[in-house]
């Protein structure tokens, strides 16, 4: 199977986290493109995600469905407060699968009040 070119970023936000938090971690990845941003649906509204995701697509789940995807780096205090042990690199992976892919190309970097991972 041909891994597509497509990166999907996920996202792990604590509410209220400035969009200049965000950036600064997506920009800290260094990547050249993203076309979609992933990330857990409680936080679909949150102003960063919708601001980083303007002209992308965004792609939402359930915890029920980030804790089904078996990660690197799982976390115990993202699942007390999420109900799954992965926001970022699940809904990366998640929304990657829904493309034809699958890969993880970047593990879960943390930011300040953020996690972002990249999957294709």
């Amino acid at each position: 199977m041909a891994v597509p070119s497509c990166l999907v970023l996920g996202v792990g936000i604590e509410p209220g986290t400035p969009l200049a938090h965000l950036e600064e971690a997506v920009d800290a990845l260094g990547l050249t493109g993203v076309d979609v941003v992933a990330t857990i649906e409680t936080r679909a509204a949150e102003p960063a995600v919708l601001a980083l995701a303007a002209g992308r697509t965004l792609r939402t789940y359930p915890a029920a469905a980030l804790d089904t995807v078996d990660v690197p780096t799982p976390s115990a205090v993202v699942r007390r407060l999420t109900g799954t042990g992965s926001v970022a690199e699940a809904a990366a992976l998640l929304a990657a699968r829904e493309l034809g892919g699958g890969e993880l190309v970047t593990p879960k970097q943390r930011g300040r009040g953020v996690t972002v991972a990249v999957a294709r």
